[in-house]
């Protein structure tokens, strides 16, 4: 992600007006950004580096964590090697260098998004978006507690929208449920018969029928079958399309497809999302 090692490195752009700056194959794996003015206008060309996540697997408080790979600010360096749980790997604060939070970050990586955008670098912007995002869920101070929440699991559900593997892994898990959830619960043991019903007068005339149906029966005996794994297979991919199978369900197999119609999408959606925001020129 960061590059080849650049021959020109830079400490530092705090207090630079940089609305007509232009960096050219710098290293800005330490480079300080917070306090400069006009970020979204500087011009980065050939090959500027930034530092990156750890790599491997680390361990915090008993379990391994992996980080996906990005660009990163030194700064959010200093910052997570400052936390109680860092895990192995961040850079600490330079000496003299005053610590700076989340609230100060996400305008940083918001600029430095927009400069990557406005060079028609979309790809390269989306390392400072997924930063952007970090730091806002993680900012205490300037971001609501609900607004957190809903940033958490976007987080966790598709990395921002830029992990697109995260999102396929949460659709496999969802699909599997659901068809676990099926044959369990949802199918009958059989398909509802049609039944014709009618009176036949006592001269004979005119006979009406009611075509009718079966409530479905909730499955007894063994549920775990090849033909009830096709059945929910069935309902599950339609469901992911957000369409019926128009299958016989249970009361509960009713409500597992509504959720499963409901869910299923959304998760389908965020992985094309992640693709699209990975590729897009």
């Amino acid at each position: 992600m960061s590059g080849a090692p650049a021959a020109v490195r830079m400490a530092s752009l705090r207090g630079v007006d940089a609305a007509h700056l232009v960096l050219a194959d710098v290293d800005l794996s330490g480079c300080l950004f917070t306090g400069t003015v006009h970020l979204d206008q500087v011009r980065l060309e050939g090959t500027c580096s930034f530092a990156t996540v750890p790599s491997g697997t680390r361990w915090r408080a008993g379990h391994p964590v992996r980080f996906t790979e990005r660009r990163t600010l030194g700064e959010e360096h200093h910052w997570r090697a400052r936390q109680p749980a860092a895990v192995p790997g961040w850079n600490a604060t330079a000496s003299g260098v005053g610590p700076v939070g989340p609230a100060q970050l996400a305008p940083v990586y918001r600029a430095l998004r927009k400069a990557f955008e406005d060079g028609k670098n979309e790809p390269g912007a989306a390392d400072f978006y997924y930063g952007e995002m970090e730091m806002r869920r993680h900012d205490r101070t300037g971001t609501s507690r609900a607004e957190r929440g809903l940033l958490h699991s976007y987080w966790m559900l598709s990395g921002y929208g830029l992990r697109a593997s995260r999102a396929v892994g949460w659709l496999a898990a969802a699909m599997l449920a659901t068809i676990v959830l099926l044959m369990g619960f949802g199918l009958p043991n059989s398909d509802p018969k049609q039944e014709a019903t009618g009176t036949v007068p006592a001269g004979g005339g005119k006979v009406t029928f009611e075509i009718g149906k079966d409530d479905a029966h909730n499955p007894t005996g063994n549920r775990f079958t090849g033909e009830r794994f096709e059945k929910a297979l069935n309902v599950t991919l339609n469901s992911v399309v957000f369409r019926s199978a128009d299958q016989d369900l249970t009361t509960a197999g009713t409500y597992i497809e509504m959720t499963s119609r409901l869910t299923e999408p959304v998760l389908l959606g965020l992985a094309v999302l992640a693709v699209r925001n990975r590729v897009k020129r």
